[in-house]
C-alpha cells in the first residue's frame, strides 16, 4: 500500500514539506518499503487517509535516503511516525520517555485516526504536546537504551 501514499526521498523534500504543509497534521512515516512493519503501517495510513484528508497530510520518508532524519529524530527501530502542525514538531505522551515519535504501526485504523484528530484539536487550540487518546495497551511498549556521546 505505500504506493498510495506520497514519498519524500531527499532532506530538501522532507524541509519544504514541513516548511509548507499548513493548518494541518503533518504525519512522515520513517521506514522502509519492503519492512514487514512498515507495510503494515502503510496500509492502515492509505486508508486512513481519505478520512483525514481534512486535517492531515501524510507522506512516507525511507530512513536510508535522509539519514540526518534519522540522527535527528534518534529513529533506531522503524516504523517510526513523527508529526508536525505549521512546521512545529508535535509531541504525544504515550507514557513512555519518548514522547517525539511513534514507534510501531497502529493496531486500528481507528487508532491512528484518533491520535491525528487529538493532535489536530490540540494543535488548534496552540498546544505542542497532546495526551494520547490510545489505551496503554494499544500502544508498544520498547526498552529504550540511551547512548552516552
Amino acid at each position: 500500500m505505500s504506493f498510495l501514499l506520497p514519498k519524500l526521498s531527499t532532506k530538501k523534500q522532507v524541509d519544504n514539506t514541513i516548511k509548507d504543509i499548513e493548518d494541518l497534521v503533518l504525519v512522515l512515516r520513517f521506514g522502509r518499503d519492503d519492512d514487514h512493519g512498515c507495510l503494515q503501517m502503510d496500509d492502515i495510513l492509505a486508508k486512513a487517509a481519505p478520512e483525514l484528508k481534512n486535517m492531515a497530510a501524510i507522506y512516507l520518508v525511507d530512513v536510508d535516503a535522509v539519514p540526518v532524519y534519522q540522527t535527528y529524530f534518534d529513529i533506531t527501530l522503524i516504523p517510526a511516525t513523527v508529526f508536525f502542525f505549521n512546521a512545529q514538531h508535535m509531541k504525544v505522551d504515550w507514557g513512555s520517555p519518548d514522547n517525539t515519535k511513534f514507534i510501531g504501526t497502529f493496531k486500528k485504523k481507528q487508532h491512528f485516526i484518533d491520535v491525528v484528530e487529538t493532535l489536530f484539536r490540540g494543535a488548534m487550540k496552540g498546544k505542542v504536546m497532546v495526551r494520547s487518546p490510545l489505551d496503554p495497551s494499544d500502544i508498544p511498549k520498547y526498552d529504550l537504551i540511551y547512548k552516552d556521546i
